[in-house]
């Protein structure tokens, strides 16, 4: 049974399960959580960071042998936020799943790319968009030149990251960041931000038989 409860300006639905010990309700990304799903569906802050990395930590915690599956339709945002997320996938022992569906732009693309290799998707219909970092700055002169060096050393690491999970040179993604660049699902895969354009979990090796023994394991719980 879902029960649909309102949570700031969007609905949380509620998962309500039937065990040996009565009924057990979860919220959606709680109950994902069970199957090592990590959905990010918002733009990056600091406060959607902290939340994918704690769920992160704590997968890694439950199990450090067994895949995370991170879900992403997200359009970016703060890149120190969406670079704290990397280091921590980067920091895991467990391999990250990733998976683009709907959009992965800006730093969403970021995390995408940063996927285990081998173990990256986007669905057939899914948008990727890769660009430099961009922001606004006031105050006066010396202040507004000590930002714009800083989000040009943000430029070149994300150039840099890009360029490490894509198998490119850095001048390249360095020329294709540029301006927007916006690419299909296959496109994606082209340029090395995924690793297989799916449309359905089938087609995915080794995530079906997972999903059987997590079920079995949620039984008995």
């Amino acid at each position: 049974m879902v029960v649909i409860q309102p949570m700031n300006d969007f609905l949380i639905p509620m998962v309500v399960e039937q065990t040996g010990r009565g009924e057990r309700g979860y919220d959606i990304y709680s109950r994902l959580l069970v199957d090592r799903i990590v959905f990010l569906g918002t733009p990056v802050d600091d406060t959607v960071s902290n939340v994918i990395i704690a769920q992160l930590l704590f997968l890694q915690m439950t199990d450090p042998k067994k895949d995370i599956h991170l879900y992403i339709n997200s359009p970016g945002g703060s890149v120190t936020a969406g670079l704290a997320i990397y280091d921590t996938m980067q920091f895991l022992t467990c391999d990250v799943n990733t998976y683009c569906i709907g959009q992965a732009a800006s730093m969403g693309a970021v995390l995408l790319a940063a996927g285990t290799k081998a173990k990256r998707y986007a669905l057939p219909n899914a948008r990727i968009m890769i660009h430099q970092p961009w922001g606004g700055v006031q105050g006066q002169a010396t202040d507004i030149s000590i930002q714009a060096q800083e989000i040009l050393r943000l430029k070149d690491r994300i150039n840099e990251i890009l360029a490490k999970h894509c198998g490119k040179a850095v001048d390249t993604v360095a020329k294709d960041t540029d301006r927007d660049r916006f690419m299909s699902a296959d496109d994606a895969k082209g340029y090395g931000l995924v690793d297989e354009v799916v449309k359905s979990r089938k087609e995915i090796p080794g995530l079906n038989e997972n999903k059987e023994t997590l079920k079995h394991e949620t039984a008995k719980a």
